[in-house]
């Protein structure tokens, strides 16, 4: 199908616009900005129709920027194009092979249609409709979580003060009562999708993923079967290991890449760390490593790659956690 394709069109997302360039295979460029909301989306829509860009002959890029572009992204997919969401580091490193210096959003956006027709990036699955209602709750119910701690701090600043204390301690009386009621929409959302109740039902089997972890690892991996193997799920969230080595004098210290899901990171380490404790496997695994002599938090970062590994083994499977299954198979675990 790639045959067919004869234009790339790279996506510069900010939080108002789309800057968008336009490179068909004589390499002659052209540039359009459009607002970044469903009209803009249309408007570029019917702007690449009416240059002779159908879906089959053009291909998207953009670089993966949390909610502004996953929302025109999945606007395009469903309107019949294929868009590629790559992350930033594979676009920087593009870049910085073209020496460019200049970097300006008019720019980007051109640099993604190179990228796009050069690096052919694969194409990016929308998630259905029911984890896209989900991913919207998750991430109010944490924006609530961020402001109970936020009104905590400020409590803890003014313990004494008569005059405030009262108000911040309401607040956050009434931010926990939001955060409680949407909490039961999650789990209303869940057990009403058959599939995501399955998922969520393996997930809760793991020693260390309980019910505030499971609907963000719902919400933000959606389906983890579309990845070829573990390690892959493992390097989408970014907690596979990073080497530093090289020659004989290049010796640097192991680390989690973190190029990845940086949401789906935080998400893991506390249950990491809570798995290191009472997850036989991961205790077990984690005893090795500081044994071993490894930083502890290198042992943290190891531990959120186990259960990586594990996530994708109960949901590929279909089979619950079992620990009879798991262990063997510690010393088996690749670059840790």
């Amino acid at each position: 199908m790639d045959s067919l394709v004869e234009f790339w069109i790279g996506i510069d997302v900010s939080k108002r616009k789309l800057d968008v360039a336009l490179l068909d295979a004589r390499g002659k460029l052209k540039q359009r900005v459009f607002a970044n909301d469903a009209a803009g989306c249309g408007e570029l829509h019917q702007w690449l129709m009416g240059r002779g860009v159908t879906p089959l002959a053009g291909r998207i890029c953009m670089e993966a920027t949390g909610p502004y572009s996953e929302t025109s992204a999945t606007a395009l997919v469903d309107a019949g194009w294929v868009v590629a969401v790559v992350n930033p580091a594979r676009v920087k490193g593009f870049a910085q092979g073209e020496l460019l210096r200049n970097k300006t959003d008019s720019a980007d956006a051109a640099l993604l249609a190179r990228f796009c027709a050069r690096m052919k990036p694969e194409p990016w699955q929308a998630p259905p409709p029911a984890v896209r209602e989900l991913r919207a709750l998750v991430d109010r119910l944490q924006v609530l979580r961020d402001m109970q701690q936020q009104e905590r701090n400020r409590l803890e600043a003014h313990a004494a003060d008569q005059v405030v204390s009262p108000s911040i301690r309401e607040h956050i009386s009434w931010l926990q009562a939001c955060a409680d009621k949407l909490q039961t929409q999650i789990d209303d959302h869940i057990d009403a999708h058959p599939l995501l109740a399955k998922d969520a039902e393996l997930l809760n089997s793991i020693p260390g993923i309980g019910q505030v972890t499971t609907p963000k690892v719902l919400a933000f991996l959606g389906d983890v079967r579309r990845f070829a193997n573990a390690k892959a799920l493992a390097a989408f969230i970014g907690v596979t290991p990073r080497l530093k080595e090289s020659g004989s004098s290049v010796r640097g210290r192991s680390m989690i890449s973190r190029a990845g899901h940086a949401q789906m990171r935080k998400a893991l380490y506390m249950p990491a760390l809570v798995a290191a404790r009472h997850n036989p496997a991961v205790r077990a695994f984690s005893e090795r490593l500081r044994a071993s002599g490894l930083a502890p938090k290198a042992v943290v970062g190891a531990c959120m790659h186990k259960l990586a590994v594990l996530i994708y083994g109960v949901l590929r499977s279909g089979v619950p956690f079992d620990p009879r299954i798991a262990m063997p198979r510690l010393d088996l675990e690749d670059g840790i």
